[in-house]
């Protein structure tokens, strides 16, 4: 077998958000199922045509989850009604705009409404994903010429590239536990770290 290293390097780069990812939900209770689904369908309805009424696309809009679930008394033994739910979740890219998105949201669906998480995300990443790749392999090539040197020999070709995963380490999501939004929510995107490994093995000389 030829002699070689074999060496993982690391790097990363930077994206400034642009977009801003708002996480939400509508539950409506009431005695039967199909009460319960309607209401539900219909308060989500309003809260996204209030979305698209403040600028949403349709491309932007995207249901995440729809469901029911019976409601018990304290004992949990008898059904006193239904609990029916949709989350959905909007893009916006205009992030000076989400106070005023949700303050619609709210209008439109009132209490029923409950804001799972605001992120933020970039848009486009191709280019930091290209350099974060750049940077792991020059790493790679710094460690495997340090240890070719300490070895007394030099790389020769390169054998063998696996790439690792390529995470995007976004800000923390923020939550909202009521409907009650101020006129105005200041929304700092800081930046996003784009970062993967790549194993690279070299011949040695």
């Amino acid at each position: 077998m030829t002699e070689h290293v074999e060496v993982t390097g690391r790097g990363a780069s930077h994206v400034v958000p642009d977009l801003v990812i708002v996480r939400a939900r509508l539950q409506s209770d009431a005695k039967d199922v199909a009460s319960a689904l309607t209401e539900s369908s219909n308060r989500t309805a309003a809260a996204l045509q209030a979305a698209s009424d403040h600028g949403i696309e349709a491309r932007d809009r995207r249901t995440d989850d729809v469901g029911i679930h019976p409601r018990h008394d304290q004992n949990g033994r008898k059904v006193i009604g239904y609990t029916a739910y949709q989350a959905f979740r909007l893009t916006v890219r205009d992030r000076d705009r989400v106070g005023d998105l949700l303050q619609a949201l709210a209008g439109a669906a009132g209490d029923a409404l409950a804001v799972d998480g605001i992120e933020m995300a970039a848009d486009q990443t191709e280019a930091a994903v290209s350099a974060a790749r750049d940077a792991a392999f020059e790493d790679a090539r710094t460690r495997a010429t340090q240890f070719a040197h300490l070895a007394g020999t030099e790389l020769g070709k390169v054998i063998r590239i696996r790439e690792g995963r390529v995470d995007d380490q976004m800000p923390r999501p923020m939550f909202a536990r009521s409907a009650d939004f101020a006129g105005s929510m200041p929304i700092e995107g800081g930046t996003q770290a784009i970062s993967t490994t790549v194993t690279v093995r070299w011949e040695l000389a």
